[in-house]
């Protein structure tokens, strides 16, 4: 039978000391749209139930929880775009997402734990990074619910004004059935042209036009 796996606690929040803010990040797979990346404060003694990594909830579940979190704890929310992932690289954004998150507070925290093993530069506090912080640490996991939920509402809300590519369903994700829509469809304002199947598309399209023109 296999091991449980273990659920998030406020361990590391615990031993870092008061205010600590959870910090992460969604939507750095994706094709298309901006990725998010949300600060949350916890307090211990008005916890929502249930939290947990956004990857082991369902989406009800999430959007349930969305609300609680903002209900019972401080949370900042912020975004990088499109064109900052082109002209920053995709790691980087997300960075910048984080350091923004956790900027937007209403007050500084003593400390940002942060999901993964990179820091954002230029944090106004102390950052301290944790590997699969998400299913370690409560405010951690708090955070990827609210980046998770904020980036599927937007692009759910793209798919309505770019219809065909299921961005509803797949949140931008490179999917077999969004890849198909990106050859026939073409390339959108939303998709990021530095990631390689969009960058494909576009090379195979400047390279026909060439050749039409000859």
């Amino acid at each position: 039978m296999p091991a449980r796996r273990p659920s998030p606690d406020l361990s590391f929040e615990s031993a870092l000391g008061a205010r600590v803010a959870g910090v992460d990040e969604a939507g750095r797979g994706p094709l298309a749209g901006p990725v998010s990346a949300a600060a949350v404060v916890l307090d211990p003694a008005n916890l929502p139930a249930g939290l947990n990594d956004s990857k082991a909830l369902s989406a009800p579940r999430r959007e349930r929880l969305f609300d609680e979190i903002h209900a019972r704890a401080e949370v900042s929310l912020a975004w990088a775009s499109v064109e900052e992932i082109d002209r920053l690289n995709i790691r980087a954004a997300s960075l910048l997402a984080m350091r923004r998150a956790v900027e937007g507070l209403r007050a500084v925290p003593e400390t940002a734990l942060i999901d993964g093993n990179a820091c954002p530069e230029g944090l106004p506090c102390r950052g301290v990074t944790l590997v699969k912080g998400d299913a370690l640490s409560l405010s951690v996991a708090a955070a990827s619910i609210i980046a998770k939920v904020a980036r599927d509402r937007v692009m759910t809300a793209l798919a309505a004004e770019f219809p065909g590519y299921g961005w509803e369903v797949n949140a931008g994700y490179p999917t077999a059935a969004h890849k198909a829509a990106l050859q026939h469809l073409g390339v959108t304002p939303h998709h990021r042209r530095s990631f390689r199947p969009v960058h494909n598309i576009l090379l195979s399209v400047g390279a026909q036009h060439i050749d039409s023109n000859k």
